[in-house]
């Protein structure tokens, strides 16, 4: 160990008395923890691990043990570990500490402190198994009144004009994951699920793929500050066109691909060269105004003669209720909020774990802003980053929102071990990579049915919690958080959330 190389993180075991010497941890190691000897013989490099487990579960024998911080620093209330480690590595490599995943701080997840409502006797819940339950969504402006008019045959006519809206068969849709940061198996995966489900995903800032045609009509295209791979193929293709302004793991600045992951495919995708980072800028270079964005959101729904909806996607900083009140007068369908949970494949660290705020306070403010100006109705809203489980959906949509988006939970369905190293591209999961070895090791038919046992799963659940509230609709969920009571929130965090304390 150099000196000031900083400790072990992950120590790796093998007991020699059940390990076979079958190597299949040596074959199945992508960030090179084991190598054969020539006497047949496992040699191990703790120092390489990164926790992805893929040796612990292909083992037949269990075998291999990983335990963490065999080694650990001396405890100091200021410098943590992974404060040294920063430091430590920073000043031998001089560049900026890249992570995945979303925020990793240990701040309170306030999801965890709202609890939901039920009914009881006077006010009786209902039996979604014996009455029908209503979770169709649909995104996109609302007119504020309908113009309904009798013929002289006796039928009603409709004489207001209505926006193109996404139609949901469960408020749950897959959030944007481009293609070269997951691999095609991957995103290939997720459309299936998709169109299993009868929701969306979202493309990415990556282009299309041409193997993800055939669910076009289950694709939300995005359109990012570097343009990678738009042209008007692209745009008439998705059922929805998505401008991504801002993204939860990294607010104020572009994506950031990895050259090691731009193969000739991802390349010819993205129309960008082989090899070389994907590295979007920090703003559009068109839009610096509410106005400007409107111009872009008006341009694209012209190009696609005004079928499709246009959604905003922008990252939870404080002001996000009033950019979202702007996004709302912009022409835009839907605005797509982005909490610092949210996931990513590659972020500067010190970006991912301090700058934005929560989704729950981001969607409970913008909700009540849009209510407040008399807008609400011009615009969907949709929540993204760090959805887990079908509670968090619920209390979402009870905050302001219409659906939302999941994006790691998804990963996880397919075998996502959370290490977040996805910006290195050595995935074992075949996920967040290009190497064609790894990739394979992914089987779209199979992983695709984990997603869409997820979606059912969760729109199983949430329909279970909308009758123990009494509600049968999801449109009477939304904004209702009356439904809602806060444990262990301070008074501040309850006025943002619009929330009264559990008792109250």
């Amino acid at each position: 160990m150099s000196l000031g190389s900083v400790p072990l993180k992950y120590r790796i075991q093998i007991d020699r008395q059940q390990c076979m010497q079958c190597m299949r941890c040596v074959d199945n190691c992508s960030y090179g923890v084991f190598r054969e000897e020539d006497d047949g013989n496992i040699l191990i490099d703790s120092r390489k691990c990164t926790a992805c487990h893929r040796c612990i579960s292909m083992c037949p024998r269990d075998a291999i043990n990983l335990s963490e911080r065999p080694v650990d620093y001396r405890s100091h209330p200021l410098w943590t570990p992974e404060a040294r480690e920063d430091v430590i590595n920073q000043s031998r490599s001089g560049r900026i500490v890249l992570a995945g995943m979303g925020n990793a701080k240990d701040y309170p997840i306030i999801y965890d402190r709202l609890v939901l409502d039920a009914c009881q006797v006077t006010n009786p819940s209902i039996d979604p198994l014996r009455e029908p339950m209503e979770l169709r969504t649909y995104l996109g402006q609302k007119p504020s009144k309908l113009d309904i008019r009798k013929q002289e045959n006796g039928d009603f006519e409709l004489n207001t004009k209505l926006s193109p809206n996404l139609e949901l068969q469960t408020p749950i849709m897959i959030g944007h994951m481009s293609y070269g940061a997951i691999s095609l198996n991957a995103q290939l995966s997720l459309a299936k699920a998709a169109a299993k489900t009868g929701t969306y995903m979202g493309t990415g800032e990556g282009g299309l793929h041409k193997d993800i045609y055939p669910y076009q009509d289950n694709m939300i295209v995005q359109v990012a500050s570097g343009r990678f791979g738009v042209d008007i193929n692209y745009l008439e293709r998705g059922a929805a066109i998505e401008i991504k302004i801002g993204q939860g793991a990294k607010p104020g600045i572009g994506g950031h691909l990895p050259g090691e992951k731009v193969c000739t495919d991802v390349s010819c995708t993205r129309m960008i060269p082989a090899g070389s980072d994907a590295i979007s800028p920090a703003p559009h270079h068109d839009i610096y105004s509410i106005e400007d964005l409107a111009q872009l959101v008006r341009g694209l729904k012209e190009a696609t003669e005004w079928k499709k909806p246009v959604f905003v996607k922008i990252a939870a900083v404080h002001n996000v209720a009033a950019v979202a009140a702007g996004i709302a007068r912009s022409s835009a369908d839907a605005v797509v909020i982005d909490g610092f949970r949210g996931g990513t494949g590659a972020s500067p660290k010190v970006f991912r774990d301090n700058v934005g705020i929560p989704i729950e306070a981001a969607v409970a403010s913008v909700d009540q802003k849009l209510n407040d100006q008399g807008i609400r109705n011009k615009v969907s809203v949709i929540a993204s980053g760090g959805i887990r489980n079908s509670a968090d959906i619920a209390k979402s949509i009870a905050l302001g929102a219409d659906a939302v988006y999941i994006g790691t939970a998804a990963l996880i369905s397919m075998g996502c071990r959370v290490c977040g190293n996805c910006y290195r591209g050595l995935c074992p999961w075949g996920i967040a990579t290009q190497r064609e070895d790894l990739v394979s090791r992914l089987d779209p038919e199979v992983e695709s049915e984990h997603v869409a046992n997820l979606i059912n799963s969760w729109t199983l659940e949430l329909s279970e919690l909308m009758g123990a509230a009494g509600i049968n609709s999801i449109e009477s969920l939304r904004g209702n958080r009356s439904r809602l009571r806060g444990y262990m929130l301070d008074e501040g965090t309850l006025d943002v959330l619009q929330v009264k304390p559990v008792g109250a």
